[in-house]
């Protein structure tokens, strides 16, 4: 989230709120680990502590339930090191940390979180009729212009790694601009449409890191490359089909990218933790998993709540049942 790492771990993360004007706030912004121009403005931004916070949040679970079934599971575990290279991993860990604090910052305008921004103003949608009826479009527009002016992103002239973060972070601001929506709510009498409000709302979170581990699957080694038309070096990738044998493709401002291979993460390393001890589906990925060490197999009873009956007048009472439970576990 600063440009350097893009998503760290911070002793306060989930620490309950204190985001407010004043001291309070002004303290978040030193907690978080941000350069000089960030914390400065952060500290002009009441509410930007609290939603840079969420957005770490929100990017750290969606990275880790994309990967639940990988060998890299995206634990904080070897995150520092990860970082510093040009894996597939850092490709994704850069592009939903941007993509998080574009979401968290449209929503939070719209939740009236933000002192300097509020709902959206685009224009050709009847946004003031929208509000005058309880409805506050996503402000995606100052997210994005701020996002922008946040990260400090220039031009970078020869620095491969550089242009690659910078490029993964915009595939992820991009990806949350793709699920942008227009939506409409009709009102009038016996739900007739004689008045039509309509306002800009984001996709669930969910939908965009779903989208983004798709990029992370077909994901575009590059290397550097001179283009003597504009006078300075671009990201190049392999030969696509039609492409001109002597010209190397651009990568798409969709594809995520990356510079060096990843590796294996089965075993313990400064990357990741391994896959020891790491459950597993049987039929699924048991063998990618546990790396063809095996896997051990254990039954265990859990208790789940069954036969659930709502009672007048306004609860749910339900039963305790018991069942066995095969748990998949990769060996050491």
């Amino acid at each position: 989230l600063t440009g350097k790492e893009a998503l760290t771990h911070f002793p306060s993360l989930g620490a309950p709120g204190g985001s407010g004007p004043g001291k309070g706030h002004v303290k978040q912004c030193e907690l978080l680990q941000l350069s000089r121009k960030q914390k400065r403005l952060c500290r002009r931004e009441p509410g930007l502590a609290e939603t840079l916070r969420d957005a770490i949040r929100l990017g750290i679970l969606e990275c880790q339930f994309q990967f639940r079934s990988e060998r890299w599971n995206c634990s904080l575990e070897g995150r520092p090191s990860l970082l510093k290279r040009g894996f597939k991993e850092t490709a994704f860990l850069y592009a939903v940390s941007s993509a998080a604090l574009t979401h968290s910052l449209a929503r939070a305008c719209s939740a009236g979180r933000m002192e300097r921004c509020t709902c959206d103003d685009s224009p050709g949608l009847e946004n003031r009729k929208a509000w005058q009826w309880g409805v506050c479009g996503d402000n995606l527009k100052y997210s994005t212009k701020f996002l922008k002016k946040f990260l400090g992103q220039k031009r970078i002239g020869k620095d491969l790694r550089a242009k690659v973060d910078i490029h993964n972070t915009n595939v992820g601001i991009k990806a949350v601009k793709n699920g942008l929506k227009t939506t409409c709510k009709c009102h009038g009498v016996s739900g007739s449409c004689a008045v039509r409000t309509c306002w800009k709302q984001l996709s669930p979170f969910h939908e965009i890191g779903r989208l983004l581990k798709l990029r992370y699957d077909d994901a575009v080694k590059v290397f550097s490359t001179s283009n003597d038309a504009v006078g300075h070096s671009e990201l190049a990738g392999p030969h696509r089909h039609g492409h001109s044998a002597r010209q190397p493709a651009l990568p798409r401002p969709t594809d995520l990218v990356y510079v060096e291979d990843s590796p294996s993460f089965c075993r313990p390393s400064k990357y990741s933790l391994g896959t020891a001890g790491r459950t597993c589906s049987r039929e699924g990925n048991c063998d990618s998993m546990c790396c063809g060490r095996g896997y051990n197999t254990q039954s265990r009873l859990v208790t789940f709540s069954c036969h659930c009956q709502v009672q007048w007048c306004c609860y749910v009472e339900c039963q305790q049942c018991m069942q066995e439970e095969v748990v998949y576990s990769c060996k050491q």
